[in-house]
């Protein structure tokens, strides 16, 4: 029996997986609060699962988030009788919370690495020097200061270049995108070059399609036994770079040996999610980012016991034994949006209808439907139809 007496504080800014964590800690009986950064009506924030949600801006000053979580969780410590588990799904609040875990530590518990690196996970040339020091395969990557570096670097590089924001947490960021000529790239560094310092990186883009994409979702505890790792891989995404849509559960040794070298190599500890690609050319899984926090996808990887990344770690910040639990080859997870990559195939004459359907073969869990909480997949249904009415009033103006 579980003792799920001990609360839990999610703080969300957007995206997916909290209404995921809602619901896998919440179906136990776990009370679990949600503080949004964004509107307490998005499909994230409309779990029954919820115990109760709590706005909270945290552009504002870093002190004045800092006291007003110290307030929830002194608040919920007189309730609950015990100091709230903190979890996140951004990487700017795990950064966060690492940053000022001194404080925090007074009101909540959470997975703490042995030394501050959750700011280094997040930043793709740290990233990438720390995965070299530890033997984990990379894509050829280049941290240009000037436009000579970056003349300097093409002329043994390879096209596709993605460029990525190397600091994502600096001021006015880099989005991420995929050039295909020196002329494309050189344009964009100019304008990245207008804005200040270069704050990028150049990776060379691995060939494949998203079924070369492998993830790796684990949780690195206080003890050995609390430590799991699953593997799988994207059948389908929203976009090039985009979370995956559709997903199955398979076995990796590969991928699985080099997460766990690379998170223990760093003394890393919590939930975290990580990103491959399988490079044909030498065989090698190429690792792309490390999400030094609770993954979107999370419930792809559930075991055979229902026991997922973020019950382990509730387990072990709680003190509990964590019963063992495996893989569950072949297990499908789906995000809704894959009705709309579906539809942009078939257009492109990837695959057809009939051939759609039979991929959802072994779906077990989506992420906005489930029976016994409906309401986020009707707030998701209208967001989606306030913003393609939105859209389609945007392009009649600008005919």
């Amino acid at each position: 029996m579980i003792d799920t007496s001990v609360p839990v504080v999610v703080i969300y800014r957007g995206g997916y997986g909290a209404v995921s964590i809602a619901r896998t800690l919440g179906r136990l009986g776990v009370p679990v609060y949600l503080v949004a950064q964004e509107g307490l009506f998005t499909p994230g924030s409309s779990s029954r699962y919820w115990r109760s949600r709590t706005r909270w801006d945290f552009s504002r000053p870093e002190d004045e988030s800092v006291a007003f979580l110290l307030d929830v969780g002194a608040r919920l410590q007189n309730t609950h009788g015990a100091r709230p588990i903190l979890l996140t799904l951004a990487d700017w609040v795990a950064i966060f919370i690492e940053r000022n875990s001194h404080l925090l530590q007074e009101q909540f518990v959470f997975p703490q690495p042995v030394q501050p690196v959750i700011r280094s996970l997040a930043n793709k040339w740290e990233m990438h020097l720390l995965a070299n020091d530890h033997g984990i395969p990379t894509p050829p990557t280049a941290c240009p200061v000037s436009r000579v570096d970056v003349e300097e670097w093409l002329e043994t590089s390879r096209f596709p270049i993605v460029m990525k924001a190397a600091d994502p947490f600096l001021e006015d960021p880099p989005a991420m995108r995929i050039t295909y000529s020196r002329r494309e790239l050189m344009d964009e560094v100019e304008r990245d070059a207008a804005r200040g310092p270069l704050n990028f990186v150049l990776q060379e883009y691995i060939p494949g399609d998203v079924d070369t994409v492998w993830m790796c979702n684990g949780y690195f505890g206080r003890r050995p036994e609390h430590t799991v790792i699953f593997t799988g891989k994207k059948l389908r995404q929203v976009s090039p770079t985009g979370i995956a849509s559709l997903a199955v559960c398979l076995p990796n040794e590969t991928v699985s040996a080099q997460t766990r070298d690379f998170m223990e190599g760093v003394g890393y500890q919590g939930c975290v999610g990580i990103g491959y690609r399988y490079d044909s050319r030498d065989g090698l899984y190429k690792l792309l980012d490390v999400n030094a926090r609770v993954s979107g996808v999370f419930r792809l990887f559930a075991g055979t016991n229902e026991m997922d990344v973020v019950r382990v770690c509730y387990l072990d910040l709680t003190g509990q034994r964590a019963p063992a639990t495996a893989l569950e080859a072949g297990r499908k997870w789906m995000l809704e949006d894959d009705v709309i990559a579906a539809l942009g195939a078939g257009r492109n004459g990837r695959h057809s209808f009939s051939e759609w359907m039979r991929s959802l073969r072994g779906v077990r869990e989506l992420h906005w439907i489930a029976a016994d909480d409906p309401a986020p997949v009707f707030a998701w249904l209208s967001n989606e139809l306030r913003r393609r009415a939105l859209a389609g009033v945007k392009r009649i103006a600008n005919r």
